[in-house]
């Protein structure tokens, strides 16, 4: 990192605008370019010089490209937005244009809301036809975080965030979350629902739970709500979880006991029918994971149930394979 190429990039009034924009959320380029009044490509090659000095980090998402504020001069992102702070309390027009671009990004908050609800109002009838086989989501949601325990979380991973609502409730107790989801759908979706938190404590990522984008022992905290029984292959999604799980780190599962509703395969994509105990034990003690005891909920035709499990050491993984 060179201070004269990031003095350079700062030399621009639309870069600074950017800047100022990327604080608040993470944008797409199409996003950037309405905030600023702009075309796509002038954005794009301001983006460029951004990122070139390390003062904005982009990632594909299907077709789009997110930017975030944040790369190899994260180190003096402080002082940045502390100068940008100061630049609008001396400079009238400057402050007059961020105010300008502050309403149109909230024109965008708004329109991403809009959108996360027309999804929703399309899908509300499965999801209904689910929510009514099973105890309600508040009930779940309590008997997670209980689980769970009332420490810090650290690093938390949510596999298939869906809307986002795990990364939503369990905040408040991570260090930073990464939802993770394979539906660009469904990522639009949590990202209405999360815009409203730190953009440096959220990261959403496009990916599948099969092949992880992260690198070893990235997590404290790995969690899947309602998603393994999508899995064609539970062990190896569990499996790739471990990977990416610190040595006493923990997972936690919920999904459905097992159950003999076939009509879920064909109406909504299930590939197993919940998992039964002793089952879900031996994926998470192959996956080198050491179960607790489940917590059931049992309240409704469908059992939840919820899985807590510690991550541990390759040689403490490989002894209790040996004695078992």
């Amino acid at each position: 990192m060179r201070i004269e190429t990031i003095f350079r990039a700062l030399a621009d009034p639309t870069r600074l605008r950017v800047l100022r924009l990327l604080g608040s959320m993470e944008l797409a380029v199409g996003e950037l370019a309405q905030a600023l009044g702009q075309s796509q490509p002038r954005v794009s090659r301001h983006v460029g010089i951004l990122c070139e000095a390390g003062l904005a980090h982009r990632r594909r998402e299907g077709s789009w490209t997110f930017l975030r504020a944040g790369g190899e001069a994260r180190a003096l992102e402080t002082e940045i937005n502390a100068l940008l702070d100061a630049a609008e309390r001396i400079d009238d027009g400057f402050a007059r244009q961020c105010e300008t671009d502050r309403r149109k990004l909230a024109e965008i908050r708004e329109r991403r809301e809009s959108l996360a609800e027309s999804y929703f109002a399309d899908h509300a009838d499965d999801w209904d036809e689910l929510r009514r086989l099973h105890s309600s989501d508040e009930a779940v949601e309590r008997a997670l975080a209980k689980a769970l325990g009332d420490g810090p979380l650290g690093r938390l991973l949510d596999i298939g965030t869906g809307t986002g609502r795990m990364a939503e409730l369990f905040a408040a107790r991570a260090d930073h979350i990464v939802a993770l989801d394979k539906s660009l759908a469904m990522l639009r979706v949590a990202r209405a629902k999360l815009q409203h938190l730190p953009p440096e404590q959220v990261e959403l990522v496009q990916g599948n739970f099969t092949e992880l984008p992260f690198g070893d022992d990235a997590f404290d905290t790995v969690m899947f709500h309602q998603v393994l029984h999508f899995a064609q292959s539970p062990g190896g999604a569990l499996a790739e979880a471990a990977r990416v799980t610190r040595g006493g780190g923990r997972i936690a599962i919920v999904d459905f006991a097992a159950h003999q509703r076939e009509e879920l395969r064909g109406r909504h994509a299930h590939a197993r029918l919940g998992f039964a105990d002793d089952q879900m034990d031996e994926l998470l003690g192959e996956a080198g994971f050491l179960p607790a005891r489940p917590v059931a909920l049992d309240d409704g035709e469908l059992v939840v149930k919820i899985w807590i499990a510690t991550r541990q050491s390759a040689p403490a993984a490989a002894a209790r394979r040996a004695v078992s």
